[in-house]
């Protein structure tokens, strides 16, 4: 058996808000195995957010375990965990979390800078991802000059060019029209076909009929657990 990309172990997180403590994952058991796509739903409130800020590195258990790629990562401090998400895990936001300085190629290129990449290296990597998202008449572009749908191609592109093994993505057509959407829908519906691992937080119940896997939260726990409609272990 493969060695799954996500597991977690009796994940809890809590915060204190004031003087209430608020536990917003209830000992969560997760496993997801690498190139399956996978939504997360839930209501506000409900954990699928806290869920995906864990699974990215971007905050810390309380209690439980969490594997990435079959090494734990929940003891991890800040700096480790930087380096973690900046090797292994591929971002898409709804609101792009594009550099309004930096042009496309720039844009792309950020990860690759943090790593050491040489910069002739980095640019030949960019210039691919651009190509492939339609992006190489805008390479000069900055974001302010591109449409919601190319700015969102660009984060893609930037998500992917260290080739990560877990991609996240947080509402990706929240801001896109109906015919801008699906174009981003269908590319990350290519990815998927490609292998990549994808982990999807959406309201949308046409975006999650696309996955695999839909996992239903519901006040810091699973309540639904189904891989292509039959329920999963």
């Amino acid at each position: 058996m493969s060695v799954p990309i996500v597991e977690l172990k009796g994940a809890v997180k809590e915060y204190i808000n004031g003087s209430l403590r608020v536990t917003a994952l209830r000992g969560i058991d997760l496993r997801i195995d690498p190139g399956e796509y996978t939504v997360i739903m839930g209501a506000s409130g409900s954990g699928k957010s806290t869920l995906l800020n864990l699974l990215g590195c971007l905050d810390h258990l309380s209690a439980g375990d969490y594997l990435l790629g079959g090494d734990s990562v929940a003891k991890l401090d800040d700096n480790a965990l930087s380096e973690i998400r900046s090797r292994r895990i591929g971002f898409i936001f709804q609101s792009y979390n594009l550099i309004p300085q930096l042009n496309v190629l720039e844009n792309i290129e950020v990860p690759l800078f943090y790593q050491g990449v040489p910069e002739s290296a980095a640019r030949v990597r960019a210039e691919e991802l651009a190509d492939r998202m339609g992006l190489s008449p805008r390479l000069k572009h900055k974001p302010m000059e591109l449409s919601g749908g190319q700015q969102q191609r660009v984060a893609i592109a930037r998500s992917l060019v260290c080739d990560p093994i877990l991609m996240l993505a947080d509402e990706p057509t929240g801001n896109l029209d109906s015919k801008t959407g699906e174009e981003i829908l269908s590319l990350i519906d290519e990815l998927h076909a490609e292998g990549k691992t994808i982990v999807m937080v959406t309201h949308d119940d046409a975006i999650a009929h696309r996955a695999q896997r839909v996992i239903r939260f519901m006040d810091g726990k699973i309540i639904s657990n189904t891989r292509n409609g039959q329920e999963a272990e």
